[in-house]
């Protein structure tokens, strides 16, 4: 029932999908996390009794989402946004310290961490922007509006330090280029990360090498239709400007337990036991896993403690070897089924502040997802984002929780039945 009286028509798939993977999640953060010589809920400080505590608070956060009208969301969206970067800027006054972070407010005994719950005002606020101007995004005015949206909270997060969460927010791109943002964008973004990575791996020489080859080659592959040569030579300047402003950006803008993450990823250093430890031991404990695990509780590496902070950044490790390839295959299928399923309800909206709003989420839960998954796999370097809805904290569950059932609310106003 909504405040007006009418029934709405709730997605059912998606909340059975969200509960299926807190559950699961719950499972396996028990698993990493319940000591053997304490009986099991016996006290609160076991870390699976905490996430089940934050588990049914989410479920009190979910009837408080979906019992706002949806127009609350749309009406509120720009101050939602500005609490939001109030509460991150306070976070420098007021921020209590953390592993080296100060990410968290202290709130007696639990902490609260602001940037969670930044992203679904980020989502809220760019919703409203783009459906105000009623246009696609086209001019390099909104563009630019746009960008600052999403920028301004990443640069808030940025100095905390927690360069990971600020990394999400590139996750805005894709719902911008779905409202008419040029694919150069894309591109653009996708082309500096190959290049930032080239440099780093094959080094500034031999990448300007590269680049001046690569534009040969396509200048003479055209020169039929007579590309200009100038175009051509001015984007391989600003290319080769790029590269060599990498090692400047790695050596001196990066701090020196990233740049050994990406040495390490890029196999230009070993440090099983160093900085690398944690992906050394998430691959071992993954790998011998095998096609149906250990069996739950049974992890060697995961009772062992072998992985650190494997109940949060390294949950999927104990899902890789107590439940082996089979059961980390439901896990990232049904991560891909929830995604797929918000994109699919996305395009079903008859508001474009839903349809944003929607893409938003789904970009958000991606980013997270491929994020996670490549760094515990050793795919990617350890950057230290949560896998959505499974990893231990509060923060983290509630602030998913909102993202998401706030575009359940807003898909369910999309069709009522009286």
């Amino acid at each position: 029932m909504n405040p007006r009286g009418e029934y709405v028509k709730y997605d059912w798939l998606t909340i059975f999908l969200y509960l299926a993977l807190v559950a699961i999640g719950w499972v396996n953060i028990y698993s990493a996390s319940a000591n053997e010589t304490i009986e099991p809920f016996s006290t609160f400080q076991e870390e699976y009794v905490k996430q089940l505590v934050w588990i049914g608070l989410s479920l009190l956060l979910i009837v408080v989402v979906l019992a706002l009208d949806s127009k609350f969301y749309n009406r509120f969206g720009s101050i939602i946004y500005l609490v939001s970067l109030v509460s991150l800027l306070g976070l420098f006054i007021f921020g209590k310290n953390i592993n080296g972070a100060t990410s968290w407010y202290a709130l007696g005994p639990a902490s609260i961490q602001p940037s969670e719950f930044a992203k679904a005002a980020t989502a809220l606020a760019l919703a409203k922007f783009i459906s105000d101007i009623q246009t696609n995004i086209k001019s390099y005015k909104h563009q630019l509006q746009a960008f600052i949206i999403i920028v301004l909270p990443a640069l808030f997060i940025i100095p905390q330090p927690d360069p990971g969460s600020a990394l999400v927010y590139a996750a805005f791109l894709f719902p911008l280029y779905r409202e008419g943002l040029h694919f150069i964008y894309l591109l653009l973004g996708f082309f500096a990360a190959a290049l930032f990575f080239g440099t780093l791996l094959l080094g500034t020489t031999w990448i300007s090498i590269l680049i001046v080859l690569i534009a040969a080659f396509v200048y003479f592959w055209r020169r039929k239709k007579r590309p200009n040569l100038l175009k051509y030579g001015l984007i391989s300047l600003i290319c080769i400007g790029f590269a060599f402003s990498v090692n400047y950006i790695f050596n001196n803008v990066f701090e020196q337990r990233h740049r050994d993450r990406f040495n390490i990823v890029l196999g230009k250093e070993t440090d099983s036991k160093g900085i690398g430890y944690n992906t050394n031991q998430s691959e071992i404990a993954i790998g011998s896993g095998g096609w149906t695990g250990k069996g739950w509780t049974q992890g060697t590496q995961t009772k062992g403690n072998f992985v650190p902070e494997q109940q949060t950044d390294y949950i999927f490790t104990t899902v890789g070897e107590e439940w082996g390839f089979l059961g980390s295959m439901v896990v990232i299928v049904l991560f891909i089924l929830l995604i797929v399923r918000i994109l699919s309800r996305a395009e079903q909206q008859k508001a474009q502040f839903n349809r944003v709003y929607g893409y938003s989420v789904a970009s958000i839960l991606f980013i997270h997802f491929f994020v996670n998954i490549g760094m515990v796999t050793g795919l990617l370097p350890t950057i230290g984002i949560p896998l959505p809805f499974f990893s231990y904290g509060g923060s983290g569950l509630w602030g998913f929780t909102i993202l998401l059932f706030i575009f359940v609310r807003l898909d369910a106003s999309n069709t009522f039945y009286k």
